[in-house]
């Protein structure tokens, strides 16, 4: 088990500097591998030094779309499968949470809060999408339709079903993530508002431990590091799940990364990681080997 500790972590150069302690890798995808529209510049090449290494690699996204999807997006983006053993999404999770108890437990009525691009989630699915709340047993939060709505376009929505006391399903934890150079809000955004409405909500994808259970349970005995670039979901999880983790700077929390006349660099370290309970156990500017 990984021990928290309140030390600053320790910044490196590149994943070949600490390769030697890890067989097993949990990669995020938005922020690390790619932007959301294309793969960075060095990510090809890594994942290849990786494979020739020998390393289990492990893909995990909040993406809200099942984990075949995001394949053809990554090969599209030139990630082929065999760059990596295996891929997990909270999309996959919640497909498959939804098959195993909730449509059971709740009802095969759905109103779904997101875009068309996420309708993979009811794929192969005895399920009824509905028009309204008021036709619905359940919600199911994907996101935002377009990417440059604002919280704002979907109170109405939301309040509606927090009328009806509609148990939600989110299927992304994520708050933002940046599309190009843009910042978009995410799924967990729009649970949090119904949460405030005094609303149900039922999480899948990082931080929560299933889908770290599920990549973890294709690397037995392996030492495993994950890397994400979200304090809130990447770093939390691997917390919780027990594992090493580097914190990628040059993702969400980019702000907090950039040099400061006020104060010195472990000053500035030390403000931004004294919000939070735990603590990556490396920072590395990008994923890189």
């Amino acid at each position: 088990m990984h021990a928290p500790h309140r030390t600053l972590p320790r910044f490196i150069d590149g994943l070949g500097e600490i390769a030697g302690f890890y067989e097993g890798y949990i990669l995020d995808l938005w922020g690390v591998v790619h932007d959301g529209e294309k793969v960075f510049p060095d990510t090809v090449a890594t994942l290849r030094e990786m494979k020739r290494a020998k390393r289990c690699i492990w893909l995990l996204s909040n993406a809200p779309r099942r984990a075949h999807t995001v394949v053809q997006k990554l090969a599209d983006m030139g990630v082929t499968e065999d760059l990596y053993d295996g891929i997990m999404t909270s999309g996959e999770a919640t497909w498959q949470a939804l098959q195993d108890r909730y449509l059971q437990k709740w009802g095969r009525r759905c109103f779904h809060i997101g875009g068309v691009r996420d309708h993979s989630l009811f794929e192969e699915m005895d399920i009824t999408l509905t028009d309204t709340p008021e036709e619905a047993d359940f919600v199911l939060c994907s996101g935002i339709e377009d990417f440059s709505h604002t919280a704002d376009l979907y109170r109405d929505r939301l309040a509606a079903c927090a009328a009806r006391r509609l148990p939600m399903i989110c299927a992304n934890p994520d708050r933002i993530v940046h599309v190009g150079d843009h910042l978009v809000i995410c799924a967990g955004t729009l649970a949090d508002i119904y949460i405030e409405m005094e609303g149900e909500v039922t999480w899948f994808g990082k931080p929560y431990r299933q889908v770290y259970s599920h990549c973890l349970a294709a690397m037995p005995g392996m030492r495993v590091l994950a890397v994400g670039d979200a304090m809130p979901t990447d770093i939390a999880g691997a917390t919780g799940a027990g594992i090493d983790s580097i914190l990628v700077t040059g993702g969400i929390h980019r702000e907090n990364f950039t040099p400061s006349a006020q104060g010195d660099a472990e000053n500035q370290l030390e403000a931004f990681f004294s919000g939070f309970p735990y603590r990556p156990t490396y920072l590395a500017r990008k994923l890189f080997w």
